[in-house]
């Protein structure tokens, strides 16, 4: 018997690990409800759910431990230090929210954890030494928040790591050397901060590193031979450094490279001839270094290169020939000392939309075929010594954006088939040459034209009358010329610098302070003319005081019946107690608001219509001023039967849950009043009114001034507020722009969020009986599935966001039958239209910032997997970081 003693040990260990099994799992819950808490996710532990079924939780499905933590996009912020507890996690991503303070260094408990994603917060201090011992993490990701001090060495330990991004950030010092041991990376992200020191020289050397982004540091030193080594770099950025020395031959090793972008830093030398080597090549900028020799002719081995730009170097020779590469769609050399002239191999690329050969040494004429490529939208000649007259042929580059061909020696006229051109929007520059003779009238029909530059040639004649029809002019200059003739009365001509007409001998008028002299004969005639005027303006006065007179009478008539009117139904409101609507329910969410807030006072608003803002699918909006001086918008639910009330509870419910919903782009409910069968809801009263009224009634007024920065910031807080709603699984019910509320500084909130709460039939608390969305912004599948999805959300958002891009109502009748603003911005290819017509030019001539920033958003509106294809590779903010 002497093994019992044994056996009870044995038996006693199995139970005890039993138990502990059985036990992890309300302790793994304590925790998680703990961390809800903390965090302010509402959604967690309701209606008894297991933990594992909760949102943004995987478990594994064995022994529902918990393994995957996603709260990424929701605007969480607290300490989240308690998440360190959940021991077995192997993927935790808190990316784009609102977390502050430092990195909590718990997190270095997590030792099985293999994606690690803080991205996008306000993590400030410095990176926690203790997440080195996380040696089974393979993606950790830092980028985009306020991290400073050094790369800690401690990460060194960090062996499986492939991905290690920590771009955006205020880090200093050195790359450390450990980083180029790192056998599996294959991602290294380190650009916006303010690194130093030199690249590592074994970075890529026992590695097959595919994407390295540094730039925006301080770095210098030569570019290793390294990073080419393996042959597997497909992205190279590292722009905007102090690297120096020659571009390494090894990077003809890397076949698959299409990206190149090592422009303002100080490297020398000339072009390897192995980049012809690089057969995936689509990007090559070098700009703005030190480079020279001629551009080697091996460029045209690189059959995917879509944009070579070597602009202010110090090249010499001429431009090889580059006729094979059919894709090539920009080719930027300017401030460089090329000569001959101009390449006629680089017009028969049928993809070319820029050629800039400003500032450089190039002779010869301009060639009759330069339009041979159609889809150039920007040629630029400036700064060279082009000799000769520009052809006629010029008017049929029908899509030219801007026309530079200033400081030449071009002669002859001006053609008036540039008048043609009518996309020309950024500038017309054909200064400083010897161009003579008359203005031609054509060149009114450029109605886009942002800025025109004639100076400093031998023109002659009146500025003809008909530059009226330039209605986008910002800029012009006409000085040092032989014109003569009055100024023609135009905006744009005498809101100009005096300058602007200086040197014209012959020229008089605003603004130059020489006034027209008149002559016996116009004398007569103008006397002619004001007799005629003050007869006209006689017979117009007359017409006008009969007019007012009638006018006057009927609308002292018409403000005595209205009066009476006001009077008689003020006295049946106020007529008692007895009349007034018996209020079955009503509560206010924010505390410090109940003393401030009188439902008597928010029922009497909705019973004028005078109070009435505006009047939607499925409710209408009053402005209600409160005895305490406060301003609400009151919303009246447009309910066609007794159901909200019938199921009173559910709808209270409904709103107090919204209620503790908190976005800053989100408008929810502060309050409720219900009475008979109507149900009202409270907001913050919002002055700037709706996007919708900011789009297309503001845009009229005389005072409006174009602002794209607010309209993107519109954009964005928009995409928002409506990407938090699908995170906590709402679908909107009714997405545009007459629902997105403008607040302070036009901040977006995107309203009617209850509507999909309160009137959302599978939950039982109502029936929709009208149509789901606004007409314009309904997607196609909604005719057959009366579904309302999250695509069909994001749908209508598109609508919101072409509207902002072009000024353009939803459903127009001057799109023309059966179309609406989708399809006339889908359809403007078959009409000739290129992108940079879509857009509002009220707002895409002010800047070319502006221009870029539009068509980077009408893109992403396109290919949206496009777009953030771009984010990644560069690194650019060029729209919307989410």
């Amino acid at each position: 018997m002497a093994f019992l003693p044994f056996f009870s040990l044995f038996l006693f260990g199995i139970l005890s690990s039993s138990k502990l099994v059985f036990a992890q799992l309300p302790e793994e819950e304590t925790t998680l409800v703990a961390i809800g808490k903390e965090l302010g996710l509402t959604s967690w532990g309701l209606n008894s759910s297991h933990y594992c079924s909760w949102e943004g939780i995987r478990c594994r499905s064995n022994d529902s431990t918990v393994e995957k933590l996603d709260l990424s996009h929701r605007g969480l912020q607290g300490n989240f230090t308690l998440i360190s507890e959940l021991t077995a996690l192997k993927w935790l991503d808190l990316s784009y929210n609102n977390f502050q303070e430092s990195i909590p260094p718990a997190l270095g408990n997590l030792s099985k954890l293999e994606f690690l994603d803080l991205s996008y917060n306000r993590f400030g201090s410095l990176i926690p030494a203790d997440l080195g011992r996380l040696t089974n993490l393979r993606s950790l990701n830092l980028s985009n928040n306020f991290l400073v001090g050094l790369v800690p060495d401690e990460l060194e330990g960090l062996v499986n790591l492939q991905d290690f991004q920590i771009f955006t950030n205020r880090l200093s010092g050195s790359i450390p050397t450990w980083v180029g041991n790192l056998t599996n990376l294959r991602v290294f992200t380190a650009y916006e901060n303010g690194l130093g020191g030199s690249i590592p020289d074994n970075l890529g050397s026992n590695s097959e590193i595919r994407l390295l982004n540094l730039h925006s540091n301080q770095l210098e030193g030569t570019i290793p031979d390294s990073i080419f080594a393996m042959g597997k770099l497909e992205v190279l950025v590292l722009t905007q450094n102090q690297f120096t020395g020659n571009f390494p031959q090894s990077v003809g090793n890397c076949k698959a490279l299409s990206s190149i972008r090592i422009g303002n830093n100080n490297i020398i030398g000339s072009i390897p001839r192995e980049i012809g080597n690089v057969s995936g090549l689509t990007y090559f900028e070098a700009d703005n270094n030190l480079l020279s020799g001629e551009i080697v002719s091996d460029f045209a081995r690189c059959s995917n290169l879509t944009l070579l730009n070597l602009a202010s170097n110090g090249f010499t020779g001429t431009i090889p020939d580059l006729g094979n590469l059919t894709n090539l769609q920009e080719l930027i050399v300017s401030g460089n000392s090329l000569f001959g002239e101009i390449p006629s191999s680089v017009l028969v690329c049928k993809s070319l939309n820029k050629l800039d050969l400003s500032n450089n040494r190039f002779n010869g004429t301009i060639p009759r075929d330069i339009c041979n490529t159609t889809r150039l939208q920007y040629l630029l000649l400036s700064q060279n010594f082009i000799r000769g007259e520009i052809p006629n042929e010029i008017g049929n580059c029908v899509k030219l954006l801007q026309l530079e061909m200033g400081s030449n020696y071009l002669t002859g006229a001006v053609p008036p088939e540039i008048g043609h051109i009518k996309n020309l929007q950024i500038a017309l520059n054909l200064s400083s040459n010897h161009l003579r003779g008359l203005l031609p009238p054509e060149l009114g029909r450029l109605d886009k034209l942002v800025s025109l530059d004639l100076s400093n040639n031998q023109l002659s004649g009146t500025i003809p009358p008909a530059f009226k029809g330039m209605l986008s002019l910002i800029e012009v200059d006409f000085s040092n010329n032989l014109l003569t003739g009055p100024i023609p009365t135009f905006g744009p001509f005498q809101k100009s610098p005096n300058s602007s007409f200086l040197g014209n001998k012959g020229l008089c008028g605003e603004p130059l302070s020489l006034s027209c002299g008149n002559s016996d004969t116009s004398g007569r005639e103008n006397y002619h003319h004001k007799v005629s005027f003050k007869i006209i303006m006689a017979v117009i006065g007359s017409g006008l005081a009969v007019f007012v007179s009638v006018t006057i009478v009927v609308v002292i008539f018409t403000m005595r019946e209205r009066q009476e009117k006001t009077a008689k139904c003020a006295e049946v409101i106020d007529d008692g107690s007895n009349n007034r609507p018996s209020i079955i329910a009503g509560n206010i969410f924010v505390e410090n608001l109940r003393q401030a807030i009188d439902f008597d006072a928010v029922v009497k608003a909705t019973m004028k219509d005078s109070n009435k803002l505006s009047s939607g699918t499925f409710s209408s909006v009053y402005k209600a001023v409160m005895p305490s001086g406060m301003v609400l918008s009151v919303k009246r639910l447009k309910s066609m039967d007794r159901t909200i009330i019938h199921h009173q509870s559910k709808v209270i419910r409904e709103l107090e849950r919204l209620g503790k919903l908190c976005h800053d782009n989100l408008m929810t409910p502060i309050g409720y009043v219900i009475y008979e069968d109507v149900a009202l809801l409270l907001h913050h009263y919002f002055s700037n009114g709706t996007l919708f009224e900011f789009l297309h009634d503001s845009s009229k007024l005389p005072e409006y001034k174009p602002d794209w920065p607010t309209r993107l910031g519109i954009a964005i807080g928009a995409a928002e507020g409506l990407a938090f709603l699908h995170q906590v699984a709402t679908i909107h019910l009714d997405i545009s722009s007459g629902n997105i509320l403008l607040g302070a500084s036009y901040k977006a909130m995107v309203g009617e969020v209850e509507i999909s709460k309160l009137l959302d039939p599978s939950r039982g608390t109502a029936s929709i009986s009208a149509v789901a969305g606004s007409f314009g912004y309904i997607p196609p599948e909604y005719a057959y599935t009366m579904q309302v999805t999250a695509p069909g959300n994001v749908y209508s958002y598109g609508v919101i966001l072409l509207e902002i891009l072009t000024t353009r109502l939803p459903v127009d009748e001057a799109f023309g039958e059966g179309m609406d603003l989708v399809k006339w911005v889908h359809n403007a290819p078959a009409r000739g239209e290129t992108p940079e017509q879509i857009l509002d030019s009220k707002l895409s001539t002010v800047s070319f910032t502006w221009r870029k920033e539009m068509l980077a958003a009408l893109k992403a509106i396109k290919s949206p997997a496009e777009f953030m294809v771009s984010k990644y590779v560069y690194g650019e903010d060029t729209f919307y970081d989410g």
